[in-house]
């Protein structure tokens, strides 16, 4: 009896004519297939609609497929990205309904949290499968996320965004002990630019109040696939693919016309205490 399809997905097989078959991969890449003394169209068969009992030669090539990583792998299906891992949410609605979508369809278990809750995690027994993620339709307040930046330290993930104005700010996902913190970020934000007393009283909230909000359901939905995609990297274990990895990118998104930009940010170092005088 012939099994299922078995081409991974994002894998296709593609008959260019004159050359033969070729696989185009995941990553876009198109490779060569030597077929030998099996006919292209047996292995294609093979390869999207199973076969019930190939011959050596067929056997080979679908093993090389295989080992390759181009076949999924027929006793279970995929259950998601973020299987097994649990999704802490504080902040707005308009931006935590569809990230709670987004998570529950890659397999992840999202639930609503309150500020309360981040203290018994930072002194509690260590999470490492479980991540917190806040988002604010507005800055920042002061001392607001002070706690919640202890998280990285009991090996908790430590994810969260907010607006200021028409952009909007996502910051680093943080799950480790020397990671990029919120209040780093300000730091960092603060020594970027000429205007630095301007933007800490603006963050103080000696500003006057807005008139509405820019965000729009399209935007709450990229926001919400941005910081998904966060969480995926952190659970396969963040293997920092891309020009910056997911812990050290800060980015911003404009929402007037949806563009992101990244930029690169490190941990600001503690400061020594200077020592003690002992003269005049």
């Amino acid at each position: 009896m012939a099994t299922a399809p078995r081409l991974t997905p994002g894998a296709t097989l593609v008959t260019v004519p004159g050359r033969g078959l070729v696989v185009r991969t995941p990553d876009g890449e198109f490779l060569q297939v030597d077929t030998a003394s099996v006919d292209p169209q047996t292995l294609t068969e093979a390869l999207t609609c199973g076969a019930s009992d190939p011959d050596p030669e067929l056997a080979r090539l679908i093993g090389a497929f295989d080992q390759a990583g181009y076949l999924r792998r027929p006793e279970a299906e995929p259950t998601g990205r973020l299987a097994d891992r649990t999704v802490l949410l504080l902040g707005d609605p308009q931006l935590l309904a569809p990230l709670d979508r987004f998570v529950r369809a890659e397999g992840g278990r999202p639930r609503s949290a309150a500020p309360a809750e981040l203290a018994a995690l930072c002194h509690g027994p260590r999470r490492p499968r479980t991540a917190v993620v806040w988002c604010l339709d507005a800055p920042v307040p002061p001392g607001l996320w002070d706690e919640a930046d202890r998280l990285p330290g009991r090996g908790t993930a430590w994810l969260r965004c907010h607006r200021e104005g028409a952009q909007v700010w996502l910051e680093p996902l943080a799950d480790r002990p020397g990671d990029v913190t919120a209040a780093h970020v300000r730091l960092r934000r603060l020594a970027a630019t000429p205007a630095h007393r301007e933007l800490d009283a603006y963050w103080r909230g000696l500003r006057t109040p807005e008139s509405g909000s820019p965000s729009t359901a399209t935007s709450a939905a990229l926001i919400a696939a941005l910081l998904t995609g966060d969480l995926i990297a952190w659970a396969a274990g963040d293997p920092g693919a891309g020009p910056l990895p997911v812990r050290r990118r800060l980015r911003r998104l404009d929402l007037r016309d949806l563009t992101v930009t990244q930029h690169p940010v490190l941990p600001v170092p503690d400061v020594a205490s200077l020592p003690a005088r002992t003269g005049p």
